[in-house]
């Protein structure tokens, strides 16, 4: 009796440690992962970048944060909308994709097999066109000939304007009058004798707000059935000169240049007349009624009356700006109707003219010797030179530009114009050594933006001399080289000699010792003679720490003199670390799901992934663990370099199997993992997959069959 009671708390135990378990991972109602599993691309020469192939399926039944997607073809992507996307053009795409979808609630893969794109199918014109009738015109009988309308007539109305008339009337037919002016708006302007074929205006017209009226006169029976027509009827408005000219602005601006010759264009008036174009009412005339001020000639401008074209009168050596009273004259412009008769309408404006400066004035600098005084190693402005120039302030003829043309070695200095005073700016822009050179002499010639005219030149007045002294200061060391450059492998012993820093003091006239420190040790893995400036190790160098980018560590080191006031420079080591085999690879996914009743004995793929680099990764070896009997089951079939095929030999029932796989890198010497993925087999109907289990089995069964094993024994 004790024997049985043992054997009974055997089997509740492993019941307990394995079939709860898988209860506890069940999903019921949805499936996390992929919800399609396998997809088809076709090939068709290649895949063009950007151009989506397909959008995955994929629910991990918690609200899908956070979920990470990885191709295991690099020049793929799945982008932010779960579309499968190439990151560039490409050709070699290979015949099969795998993506690996993964976040906190799920981890899974899909698989996308290319195949070969089928023929296209040309699309025709036939297709996307089509063609129209051309309407077919009916021979007409109505004479209805042209109508004329003088605007702005007096009461009384209607008013007879014209007869229509039908060589077809009938007693038992009336004339109908359609169309703008009639039931279109504007309503009631006109309308016809149904009778006799009279046209009549109702009102009075304005020609500047409709200038012609389209209407269409046809012939009906009593029942209002058309008998003939519609024929167009053309009503046209007689303009009266009821518009003055006008201009578009109030006041209109000119300029001309100072010295100009006589009959120089300086501007077009242009005054528009909403009356009939093609009648005098609208033909316009010019004229300058006033000039202010009348110096020094009342006639200075005149106006083409027909072009509206205003012209310089006075002659050039009168239109001189520096001389003349003022800078800007007033005209008064009417523009006339009628072709500038006394009965003609008319419409006023007002034209200034402002007098520019040309450049007849080079610019001359107050002074012939500046001076200036500058710290080496620093930069910016360090003197302003002054300029006179009588021309016209804030113009061309006035902005000074400055140019170096003696002294300026190395390009050290520059000078600019300051746009608010005109002066020239003279700036250090590489810094200077004063150890180098103590003193600079610079040679500046100023000139106008614009060129001056033909009889003014540039004076000695025009350039000017700069004397620069360079102030001596205490610089700090320089690293060289800098950035500095070694290799070493990783995992070297602590205490290894990495690297000797390298830093001189430019202040060569002073006798300066320099001592090194570290500035930024990210890792905490160097330490630096403070005299000789010798690198040592203080820690293990991992090429796969999160410090290590691209391979490369950086750490900087500073180096101080020993002058009045001390001053620093700093540095910096790159440290590129050569792998070794020393992360050993691993598998994912973790977890895959299959049906009691598949066909498909494909379980999943498996891909590996290792910390270190080539040689020391891929290709990977993935093949079944050690355990007896589980190539009875499984089979591990290689992919490519990085990924394998898990596949069933035959048919599993409904439970949870731990199946260990073991993967290899290729590194020397190799480095192997051992990794157990959860395969759960579940019953699946319409559409539904159900993974709960009454009894969950690990591994391949040897605590199930150790139980069993106890129970047989107890028995005997």
């Amino acid at each position: 009796m004790m024997e049985i009671r043992a054997c009974v708390l055997i089997v509740f135990f492993v019941y307990q440690v394995f079939c709860v378990g898988a209860q506890e991972d069940a999903e019921r109602g949805c499936v996390p992962g992929f919800q399609v599993k396998k997809h088809q691309v076709q090939y068709d020469g290649g895949f063009v970048v950007g151009v989506p192939l397909l959008r995955v399926d994929f629910n991990d039944c918690a609200g899908n944060e956070e979920v990470r997607f990885e191709v295991s073809h690099p020049d793929f992507e799945v982008d932010e909308e779960r579309r499968l996307k190439p990151r560039r053009d490409v050709i070699d795409s290979g015949g099969v994709l795998f993506i690996h979808g993964q976040n906190a609630h799920s981890d899974d893969m899909a698989q996308v097999d290319i195949v070969g794109a089928p023929p296209r199918s040309p699309q025709t014109l036939r297709e996307i066109l089509g063609l129209g009738q051309l309407p077919y015109r009916k021979r007409r009988s109505l004479l209805v000939p042209p109508m004329f309308v003088p605007e702005n007539q007096r009461p009384p109305f209607p008013r007879a304007i014209g007869m229509v008339i039908s060589a077809d009337m009938q007693e038992n037919h009336v004339f109908r009058l359609t169309g703008r002016g009639v039931d279109q708006d504007p309503k009631g302007v006109f309308r016809i004798d149904r009778l006799t074929g009279e046209v009549a205006v109702l009102r009075a017209l304005d020609r500047e707000e409709i200038a012609i009226y389209h209407l269409e006169v046809s012939t009906t029976d009593l029942s209002g059935k058309v008998v003939e027509g519609p024929v167009a009827l053309e009503v046209s408005v007689i303009d009266q000169n009821d518009n003055r000219p006008i201009f578009q602005e109030a006041r209109y601006a000119g300029e001309v240049l100072e010295g100009s010759p006589t009959g120089t264009t300086v501007m077009t008036m242009t005054a528009y007349d909403a009356d009939d174009p093609s009648t005098e009412n609208a033909v316009l005339r010019y004229f300058i009624t006033k000039q202010s001020p009348d110096k020094p000639s009342p006639n200075m401008f005149y106006i083409d009356p027909e072009r509206g074209d205003i012209v310089t009168v006075i002659s050039p050596t009168l239109l001189d700006r520096e001389t003349l009273p003022t800078t800007q004259y007033e005209l008064e412009i009417v523009a006339k109707d009628m072709a500038g008769s006394n009965v003609g309408l008319s419409g006023t404006t007002t034209a200034t003219i402002t007098i520019t400066d040309k450049n007849d004035h080079a610019p001359e600098f107050t002074h012939s010797l500046f001076q200036a005084s500058v710290d080496e190693g620093s930069t910016g402005v360090i003197v302003n030179l002054t300029v006179d120039d009588r021309d016209d302030p804030a113009t061309g003829a006035w902005r000074a530009v400055y140019s170096i043309i003696n002294g300026n070695v190395g390009q050290s200095f520059e000078v600019q114009t300051n746009p608010d005073n005109n002066e020239g700016m003279v700036s250090v822009v590489k810094p200077l050594d004063y150890e180098n050179t103590a003193y600079h002499t610079l040679l500046i010639r100023v000139e106008n933006e614009d060129p001056l005219v033909p009889n003014v030149g540039y004076g000695p007045s025009s350039t000017a001399t700069v004397h620069v002294t360079v102030m001596d200061v205490n610089e700090g060391p320089v690293f060289f080289p800098d950035p500095m450059l070694v290799t070493k492998r990783e995992n070297v012993p602590v205490g290894s000699f990495v690297a000797t820093l390298n830093a001189t003091d430019p202040d060569i006239l002073q006798t300066q010792s320099i001592r090194f420190a570290l500035l930024d040790d990210p890792a905490g893995w160097l330490t630096v003679n403070p005299v000789k400036g010798t690198v040592n190790t203080t820690a293990i160098l991992d090429r796969e720490s999160s410090f290590v980018h691209n391979n490369m560590y950086s750490a900087v080191f500073i180096a101080i003199d020993n002058g009045s006031p001390a001053a620093t420079g700093t540095g910096t080591l790159v440290i590129t670390l050569e792998d070794e085999n020393d992360n050993p690879p691993y598998l994912y996914p973790s977890v895959a799901r299959i049906c009691e009743e598949a066909k498909d004995l494909n379980v999943m793929v498996v891909g590996g992934r290792d910390k270190d680099v080539f040689p020391n990764a891929d290709p990977f070896k993935i093949e079944l663990g050690k355990q007896p009997g589980l190539e009875k089951t499984w089979k591990v079939t290689t992919v490519n370099s990085t990924h394998s095929q898990v596949t069933l030999l035959h048919s599993l029932k409904r439970a949870n199997y731990q199946l260990p796989l073991l993967v290899t890198d290729s590194g020397v010497p190799q480095l192997s993992n051992s990794t157990e993925i959860k395969v759960q087999v579940c019953t699946c109907k319409k559409n539904k997959m159900d993974c709960s289990s009454a009894w969950a089995v690990r591994g391949n069964l040897l605590w199930l069959g150790l139980a069993l094993a106890l129970l047989s024994v107890l028995y005997l």
